[in-house]
Formats: structure tokens, sequence, C-alpha cells
């Protein structure tokens, strides 16, 4: 299968630039991974296609404030910054513009000499390693100095860091937001577990290789990027009750999807455990965990429309997107979402009532 099999036409002005300011009433399609069958509706009526006993597993990564502006110690020169991930204690893995002036033993400083970094070494792709330091608790510095690591396609600024976090974000790691999960409130999650719903939570610390282009002409050659996560034991033994009972597991975005079905690539039952995922999942792959998603829209030949065309098939997801584009919806990082699974007892009557 080759990556342009998951071309599809985008017009810039449909790129969302910023968040709505009700997260719930994003649009939502609907989409039958059985059928194709496709529905318009609202996020907030994402209730109406959980059923209860069904398990909600959500990514509870928070993504820091990464991008970091300063300037080289001796010359001045400006410079930036964008954390990947720690390595060890004050020691990160980091993408650094310019390269060229960001070589071992050079210094940098950031903010009013608040904190400071010396390169240390030069990496696989040209990351650098750097060691920071600093008064006071890292973190605290960062969330002064940094700013959010929106994607290249957001050109707009934001304003409210906490509108590239979800409500739910828990552990500090992320290098981007997983944006599937930006829909949900507070008082959404509560309607959802007032229907019985079951909620569990695993960390995926979302890296910048979400964002690679794929270079291959055939996918099935294309290098996975590594993300570190945790599958807590409450939320394996959370999926694996529910499969035990017949009840579906429904995975919000294509970070939780990653999680579970690592985790399941031996079948069931889930363990707890920690570690690096790079697998690759696109049309072929089997999903031995997860029954359903929720998810936003992807970019054109990315991977992560490819492992949406695994679930629902590339023809079905193609399909979708067309009509998500002629109706003009919102996409990528800060726009509308979709909802891939089997419809549930009732819902077609309502679609009807509704379209």
């Amino acid at each position: 299968m080759k990556t342009s099999d998951f071309f599809y036409e985008l017009p810039q002005e449909l790129i969302a630039q910023e968040p709505l300011e009700d997260r719930s009433s994003s649009r939502l399609l609907t989409l039958s991974k059985s059928t194709g069958e496709i529905a318009h509706r609202h996020f907030y009526d994402i209730v109406d296609e959980l059923n209860p006993g069904d398990a909600l597993i959500l990514n509870d990564t928070k993504v820091l404030p990464a991008r970091l502006y300063g300037a080289k110690k001796d010359t001045g020169g400006a410079a930036e910054f964008l954390l990947l991930h720690k390595k060890s204690l004050d020691v990160w893995e980091i993408i650094a513009r310019p390269g060229r002036k960001v070589r071992p033993g050079a210094k940098f400083v950031f903010g009013n000499g608040e904190l400071e970094a010396e390169v240390i070494d030069i990496v696989n792709d040209g990351n650098r390693i750097v060691k920071f330091t600093y008064d006071g608790v890292f973190e605290e510095v960062l969330d002064r100095l940094g700013e959010m690591p929106v994607p290249p396609y957001i050109t707009k600024k934001l304003e409210d860091k906490n509108r590239y976090q979800t409500v739910y974000a828990k552990n500090p790691g992320s290098a981007a937001a997983p944006t599937a999960g930006l829909h949900f409130t507070p008082e959404l999650l509560e309607k959802i577990r007032q229907k019985g719903v079951n909620i569990g939570y695993l960390t995926l610390h979302v890296g910048l290789g979400t964002f690679r282009p794929v270079k291959a002409e055939d996918i099935a050659e294309h290098k996975m990027h590594s993300e570190f996560y945790i599958l807590p034991s409450e939320t394996a033994d959370l999926v694996n009750k529910t499969k035990a009972e017949g009840k579906r597991v429904v995975s919000v975005g294509t970070t939780a999807t990653r999680v579970l079905e690592t985790a399941g690539m031996n079948g069931l039952p889930l363990h707890e455990q920690t570690g690096w995922t790079d697998i690759f999942i696109y049309p072929g792959k089997e999903f031995h965990v997860i029954d359903a998603l929720i998810t936003n829209f992807h970019l054109p030949e990315s991977t992560l429309i490819m492992l949406v065309s695994a679930l629902a098939g590339r023809e079905n997801v193609l399909n979708a997107y067309k009509e998500a584009v002629n109706e003009k919806y919102r996409f990528f990082s800060f726009g509308d979402a979709m909802y891939i699974g089997d419809r549930i007892s009732g819902d077609k009557k309502k679609d009807e009532k509704t379209s």
C-alpha cells in the first residue's frame, strides 16, 4: 500500500487556528466501521454513542510549555529550543534552531538568566542533548518562560496555555497534546459516568514524531517514532473486565490506541506495564483491544490517518473526510472530531430526525 493512497484535498481555510470557546460544542462526525454510514452531530452527543459497561480510555499526559526562545551566551545570537523528552535529571533531548550555532560546548541563556543550557552532544536526526541549570523547580521555570509547542500548521498565537491541555491532564511530559481529548469538559465526563460508562486513564507522552511526514513510498517501509507510555494496573484490569463482560473498549485518540494495542499484541489479559512503543498500525493490521475510537481529523498521508483507516477501512475513512470537507468541518488539533464505531440500538432513528 502506498503513502499516496492516503492523500486527500484539504482547503487551507479549514485548518482550525484556535479552539472553540466551548470545548464540547465541536462538531462530531460519526462513522460506522462496518457499514461506512455517516452521521453529523456535536461532540456533546458522544454520550449517545456509549453504552453502560463500556470502558472509555483517556490519555492523561500533560503538555509541557516546551518551546524556549533565548540567546547564545557569548554572541547573543537568537536561538530556539524545543524540548522533546527528559534523558536524566536536567538533561533533555531537544530540537534546536538554528542548528549550526548549537554545537557541543555552546551555552545558551533564557529569560533574564533564570535558565541556562549547555549542549552536550548531537544525536540522531540532528537533535541535541543539553543540560539545564536554574534555581528552583524546573517545571515552574519552564511554565514562566516556555510557550506551548503547537503544531506548525497553527500560525495564530495561543493566548491561553490551558486550551492546549485536556481538562484531565496530569502527568507532564508531552511535546504535543492528545488532541482528541481536548473536546471533553468535566461536565461531559460526569454525564458519561452517570450513564454507567467506566473511565480509565493511561499515559503516553506524545513526541513530535507524530507530525513527521511518511517519506517511504511503501508505507510498510516507514520507521515509526518511539513514545514513552504507562499502562496502570487499574486500567489494565478495567479493560480485561470490560472485554470479559462483552462490552466495548472505546479509545480516546490514536495515542491511547497505541498504548492499548501495544499492551495487547500478545492477546488478553492486559497487565500493568511501562515502556516505549513504536507500534505502527495501518490497514491490514488487526486490533486486539479497542472496539471504537474517538479522534480528530488527521493530516493527509500521515501515520494517524493510516491508523484510523486500519479500523474503519481506507475507503470509508476517505469518504468520511471528503464529506467533512464538503460540510466545512474544522480540521487538525483545534478542529472537530470523529467517532468510529458500530451503531448502537435506536441511533438510526435519531439520525433521520436530526439530518
